[in-house]
């Protein structure tokens, strides 16, 4: 039996790597817009474990299972108690005896590491509280798809240091672009994570900057970025952040500071009249739907090089 793969983190892959999943997703997506994929999963059933509820990761997998020939098999937070009513190494063990891959939403990243060592199939990480590198491969991948490069661009986030921003300074570096990381004063991203990215970004002709000016990250930028001012478990934090964060929102001034054909984008979902304003949502700079549907096209390239059978 081959050595199973996961995917669990943006920093555990190469830039080519990186590129291959790129370069699949682009062919993936074209095959579809031309009527359709070939069934190369028929057969096969990913998993997919949900602590966190969801719209885009569950109909992104589930439909991209679809296209590919395959089915996919939701598991709500009540039907599993990961980690409560059961332990992760049992889930794991029991799960990948009925299934040929898994996918995990969960809180603690923890949980999907212990799932990936216990579990004979593929774990692909759907999203965690360090890193959520579906989202971040999703990202590059629009990014790319609208400037036909990556290398030399730059990206800058304006908002909470959090797991997205975890991602994207992994593939920003990797990838060659400069990510400026723009956050309130003690928000910004761990430190482990800074240094590591700054790490990939040396090797491979990036940039990792972090400042407390969002004017500043946005100069020059080909890219804006955001996200919700407090993730999913933060909601006691919301108040505070509400009254810190406002500095941060991305709206028609801020937007003005970056180049003039930059693109903006969002993970969703997006509290409009917060992080970012209606105009920006619903303007020319926006790529939020694209960068949506663009989920299931990156994500069925990590199921066909995960799951399909190799020749």
């Amino acid at each position: 039996m081959p050595m199973k793969r996961d995917f669990l983190s943006l920093a555990d892959f190469s830039a080519k790597e990186l590129w291959g999943w790129l370069e699949l997703a682009r062919d993936l997506k074209a095959e579809w817009q031309a009527g359709g994929n070939k069934p190369v999963l028929k057969g096969k059933t990913l998993g997919m474990i949900f602590q966190k509820p969801s719209l885009r990761t569950r109909v992104s997998f589930e439909m991209g299972m679809r296209h590919l020939g395959g089915d996919a098999l939701y598991l709500s937070p009540n039907e599993i108690g990961l980690g409560g009513r059961e332990s992760v190494a049992d889930v794991a063990r029991v799960l990948s005896r009925y299934v040929d891959g898994i996918m995990a939403r969960v809180f603690a990243h923890e949980h999907v590491v212990e799932l990936a060592r216990y579990s004979r199939v593929p774990v692909i990480n759907g999203l965690s509280d360090y890193t959520h590198p579906c989202q971040g491969l999703t990202d590059v991948f629009t990014v790319w798809e609208k400037f036909g490069r990556l290398s030399g661009l730059k990206l800058a986030f304006v908002g909470d240091g959090n797991n997205v921003v975890t991602s994207l300074v992994f593939a920003g570096a990797k990838l060659g672009m400069h990510v400026s990381v723009g956050t309130p004063s003690g928000y910004e991203p761990k430190a482990s994570v800074l240094a590591l990215a700054r790490t990939f970004a040396a090797e491979n002709g990036g940039a990792v900057s972090v400042s407390n000016d969002p004017f500043e990250v946005v100069a020059d930028a080909d890219v804006i970025y955001t996200d919700v001012w407090a993730s999913m478990g933060q909601e006691v934090e919301q108040a505070k952040r509400a009254a810190i964060f406002p500095p941060f929102q991305i709206n028609a001034r801020l937007v003005a500071a970056a180049k003039p054909d930059a693109i903006v984008m969002h993970c969703l979902p997006a509290h409009r009249g917060q992080e970012i304003t209606d105009e920006i949502c619903d303007g020319p700079h926006s790529v939020l739907f694209d960068q949506a549907e663009n989920r299931m096209h990156a994500q069925k390239a990590l199921l066909v090089d995960l799951m399909a059978p190799k020749a």
